[in-house]
């Protein structure tokens, strides 16, 4: 693996819990893979003028130690698989005793930026990409979400199919200029970091509620893995809403289903997947939400969408 960024967070990145926020980790993963893209022969792919670059099309992110503000980090990355247009690259964030903070598995394509249309490597980033191959650390594999698991087609993934679920609107809004990147295109960590900031919407009180359940404990959240899959990508003045579902409930554990749409199409911007925990934020353990407390959320958050 190679080194791709240094750098530590600061009391703006982080939540209201102290730690980092998932925006500010996509934030530097994006950092990390423009220094990959140098790496593998592209220095020009992220710069405005750039005919082609190199987009996520589906990411997988386990957290693994939280993140406090000025505490050094350090990221490296390799390649794990090269197709014709596509890549899947691998990094990591470590703290500076070397343990894992957070590890990303990125599904790229390489795109023009006139139209997004994919396109094949040519043969010098190729050899790059191939040279940079790696294999994933077994303490920073998936655990509870299967990044390679087939999802559903993008023409289910609809606004008909999300008042049939009975989903929530959680969150909307739209994309300002300064959310954007080089080629228009709004960066995939807004993108997680509009969903993340509309959750609260759904489960700020159901959380404070698990807590009184528990004793009175002071609750939070913390999510430990996500799968990310973006459609199509925002443009400055689009418009979104996030809708969520419940997904796999496990111990501790509560999947939630994120669709990201577009409300003047009806179709996706992005889709995701998310598990998580209630938080005790005093003694920063898990706590396992009674069943009753379950099955309100089932009721506030019914099931039926997926990723």
């Amino acid at each position: 693996m190679i080194p791709l960024w240094q750098g530590s967070c600061n009391q703006w990145d982080c939540d209201e819990m102290g730690h980092m926020n998932v925006r500010v980790y996509v934030e530097k993963q994006l950092e990390g893979l423009v220094a990959l893209a140098h790496a593998a022969g592209m220095p020009n792919a992220f710069r405005p003028d750039s005919p082609a670059t190199i987009l996520p099309v589906d990411q997988h992110i386990r957290f693994v130690r939280e993140v406090l503000p000025g505490r050094p980090l350090s990221m490296r990355g390799c390649v794990l698989d090269v197709g014709t247009h596509d890549a899947v690259i691998y990094q990591e964030l470590r703290h500076s005793d070397g343990s894992l903070s957070a590890s990303f598995r990125t599904r790229i394509i390489h795109v023009d930026t006139a139209e997004g249309t994919p396109f094949p490597w040519s043969s010098r980033p190729r050899a790059k990409l191939e040279a940079l191959k790696g294999e994933t650390p077994g303490e920073a594999m998936p655990r509870s979400i299967d990044p390679d698991a087939p999802g559903i087609a993008v023409q289910d993934i609809t606004l008909e199919r999300v008042k049939k679920t009975g989903a929530p609107l959680i969150g909307m809004g739209a994309v300002p200029p300064e959310h954007c990147g080089a080629h228009g295109w709004m960066q995939p960590y807004w993108v997680i970091g509009r969903i993340s900031d509309s959750v609260p919407n759904l489960l700020a009180d159901w959380r404070n509620r698990v807590g009184q359940s528990a004793g009175g404990r002071r609750m939070g959240a913390a999510v430990l893995e996500y799968r990310i899959r973006y459609h199509r990508h925002p443009q400055a003045g689009d418009v979104f809403a996030a809708y969520t579902s419940l997904g796999k409930v496990q111990g501790k554990t509560h999947g939630l289903v994120h669709w990201f749409m577009d409300p003047l199409t009806g179709g996706p911007w992005a889709t995701c997947e998310a598990v998580a925990i209630s938080l005790d934020l005093d003694a920063r353990k898990a706590v396992e939400a009674p069943p009753e407390m379950l099955a309100e959320l089932e009721r506030i958050a019914p099931r039926g969408l997926s990723i």
